[in-house]
This record gives structure tokens, C-alpha cells and sequence, in this order.
């Protein structure tokens, strides 16, 4: 039986995020097309791997039809130029597609089936719109084994508004102008651009174009101006399109590896895995999956909250960011939180997100030396939460 082996995150990339939509950014461009730019990208960067050397590609999409169909991770190695001889294979963990893609080729590294893989994701939300050709069982609701509201996401989070009182529209508007403020910052800093890959684009109207920054953020947003916008899922609700995540469009990727491996090719390791947990919650309040994750990651890493110095947070929704830190005792503002900035600005093409935190945690983690331990996490659809424990490999106290 082999022993565990410590499993290292080198490096990750991902396309800017577009708008969905006929307008948007990839209304003309494949899905699997933005995989391939990814992976492409990552043996670029990384000229030290050997393409053949790449055990496992592990691609999540959560509506795996169409052009996120054909067993997405397999086909993106093909048409990205991979031997032959690698394989690959399709992940639906809905948002935490990704993060699973990541947590699954882990174990397989750790347990020795692996020396190197590429994980990642990808959402075309304007060609599959969330949800495309599902038939969900008439037992969910004829049984009452979920709330009708459980397949709105937008409802999902009225109904954690409900639950946690003390997170009123105003502190969701707020945090919302402020994770627009961080990205604006983020960019102007430089720190995004690092880990973006520019990606053709096309139109017939148009002609061809070149991708360059995400396409989500509005710069400027105010909570005055977020505080005009409808509730479109409840009558003076207190969800709305500015304190929420977009509709969007485009894909992650990582490379992970065991860390002798790393080592031996001469690959920067710059974050090791300590722990994972997935954790399942009632449907009607997936918000709150992140919750349970956590707790769970933190007792199998040994730490408690206080040991974490950065948290990446998927922003679905502010109330869900919210509701986490609510729980855990850490305030709306707190400098350890998204630092620079998260989904409701950038835009949450589902299965695409959990290596986008990732990235930018190994980015933060390289500025802080100061700082060991970084959570990524995020709620996830149908009731589930995900969270990745890592250790900051730059962390002063290594040396």
C-alpha cells in the first residue's frame, strides 16, 4: 500500500470571464475552446512539465452537453495538443466543479495513482444556461424532500436572508461595493492580469477580437446605486443583481502535482493541500454549505479559524460570504477576506470557480509571507458546501 504524499498546487491560469449572453465576450466562441486555451497556457508557462509527463485531465462543467459535453476533459487533452496517452474525464460538482476536479485528482496523487495532473473548469452559461435539459425527479417536491425554492438559486438566498435576520440588503449592498472596489484596486495593482490568459475571441459581426480582463466588473459601483436595483425573486426581497454573482462564461485550470514530483521537474510549488471537506445542507439554504465544509476541513487539518490568514470566498451571493463570516466571528470588512475582491465583481461561471480562488489564494499567499494557512471555499447548488485547506509554501516559518 503506497504511503500518502503531500500534494502541491504549481501553478493556475484561467480565460477573463465574459458576460453570458448574445453581446457577451464568448457569444461565438466554444466552450471547449476556452479549456484549450487554459491547458495550452499551463504547459506554456510551465516549460519544465513534459506533456507526457501529465497523469490525469480532470475538467468540470456542470451542464455537460453540447460543446461542455464528450467527456470534456478527455477531449479538451486531445485538441490542446496532449498525447495520446493521457487520459482525461468530466466532473459535475455544480459550482464546486472545479474544486472537486482539484480534491479528486488529490487523492490520486497522494495515494500514488499520479505524479502530475491538470484540474480545472469550465462554464459557458450563455450557449447552457444552468439547468439546460435536466428533468428533475417530480419526488422532490411531490415528496417534499426539498423546497420549491431549492432549484431558484437567486430564492436560496432570500430564504438565508431569512435565516440570518441581522444580514439586512444594506450590509449585502455594502459588501457588494466593496468586493467591486477590491477588483478595481486588484487591477489597477497588477494582480489579476498575472494569471490571465488572452483568448481569442469572434463575431460575425465583428470579426475577430483578443480577451484581456474580465468583463463583469463596474468600477465606481456605490451602495446608493445598489440600493435602487429590483428583487426580482421576492416582492421587497433583498437579493438583486448588483449583491450577487453574474451570468457568465469561462474556464480554469491548475497544475498539481505531488511535491517530490514537483521538485524533480523543477516546478515552482507555491501552496500544499493540508485538507478537504464537502458537507450537504438543506437545498433551500445552500448558502450556508460553506459552513460545515469548513468546520469539517478545519477538524481534519487540526486547526481551528483563527490558524487561517486568507480566505477566498465564492461570492454567489453577499448574504452567503455574509452568513459564513457571521458564523465564524469574523467582521464584513475583514482584510483577510477576498482581498482582491471576488464574484460578485469578476462573475461566476459555475464549474469554473474553485480554481480561480485557488489562484488567486496562491497569488496572495506569494505577497504574504507572513501569513501560512488560506481556506478557499464556496456554497454550492442543490445544498453543498466545499472547502481546501492550504498551506502558504513561502510562509517565513518554513525557513
Amino acid at each position: 500500500m503506497p504511503s500518502s504524499r503531500d500534494v502541491v498546487f504549481v501553478d493556475g491560469v484561467r480565460t477573463p470571464f465574459g458576460k453570458s449572453g448574445p453581446k457577451g465576450l464568448y457569444a461565438e466562441t466554444r466552450a471547449d475552446d476556452l479549456v484549450i486555451r487554459v491547458i495550452r497556457e499551463l504547459l506554456r508557462r510551465n516549460p519544465n512539465l513534459p506533456p507526457e509527463r501529465v497523469d490525469e485531465v480532470a475538467i468540470a462543467a456542470t451542464t455537460q452537453i453540447g460543446d461542455q459535453g464528450l467527456t470534456i476533459g478527455r477531449s479538451a487533452a486531445v485538441l490542446a495538443g496532449l498525447p495520446k496517452s493521457v487520459p482525461g474525464y468530466a466532473i459535475d460538482r455544480m459550482c464546486a466543479g472545479a474544486m472537486t476536479a482539484v480534491t479528486s485528482v488529490a487523492g490520486g496523487i497522494a495515494f500514488g495513482a499520479y505524479d502530475v495532473a491538470i484540474a480545472g473548469g469550465v462554464e459557458h452559461m450563455g450557449r447552457h444556461p444552468m439547468g439546460e435539459g435536466v428533468d428533475p425527479n417530480p419526488r422532490f417536491l411531490a415528496e417534499r424532500l426539498v423546497d420549491g425554492s431549492a432549484l431558484i438559486m437567486g430564492m436560496t438566498a432570500e430564504n438565508l436572508h431569512d435565516r440570518y435576520p441581522a444580514i439586512t440588503r444594506e450590509r449585502a449592498d455594502s459588501f457588494a461595493a466593496a468586493s467591486q472596489e477590491k477588483v478595481a484596486k486588484a487591477y489597477a495593482d497588477g494582480k489579476i492580469q498575472p494569471d490571465l490568459v488572452p483568448t481569442a475571441v469572434r463575431s460575425a459581426e465583428r470579426g475577430w477580437g483578443l480577451a484581456t480582463a474580465d468583463e463583469g466588473p463596474r468600477p465606481g459601483t456605490t451602495v446608493e446605486g445598489l440600493s435602487t436595483l429590483k428583487t426580482p425573486f421576492r416582492p421587497h426581497g433583498r437579493v438583486t443583481a448588483g449583491n450577487a454573482s453574474g451570468i457568465n462564461d469561462g474556464a480554469t485550470g491548475c497544475v498539481v502535482a505531488a511535491s517530490e514530483v514537483a521538485e524533480e521537474l523543477g516546478l515552482t510549488a507555491r501552496m500544499r493541500l493540508v485538507s478537504y471537506a464537502f458537507a450537504g445542507v438543506d437545498p433551500e439554504v445552500m448558502g450556508v454549505g460553506p459552513i460545515p465544509s469548513t468546520e469539517r476541513a478545519l477538524r481534519l487539518a487540526g486547526l481551528s479559524i483563527s490558524d487561517i490568514g486568507l480566505f477566498e470566498i465564492n461570492e454567489a451571493f453577499a448574504v452567503q460570504v455574509l452568513a459564513f463570516l457571521e458564523h465564524f466571528g469574523i467582521a464584513d470588512d475583514d482584510p483577510r477576506v477576498n482581498p482582491y475582491g471576488g464574484a460578485i465583481a469578476f462573475g461566476h461561471p459555475l464549474a469554473s470557480s474553485g480554481v480561480r480562488l485557488m489562484t488567486q489564494l496562491a497569488r496572495e499567499f506569494g505577497e504574504r509571507p507572513d501569513v501560512r494557512y488560506g481556506v478557499t471555499t464556496m456554497c454550492v447548488g442543490m445544498g453543498m458546501g466545499g472547502t481546501v485547506i492550504w498551506e502558504n509554501l513561502g510562509w517565513e516559518g518554513v525557513k
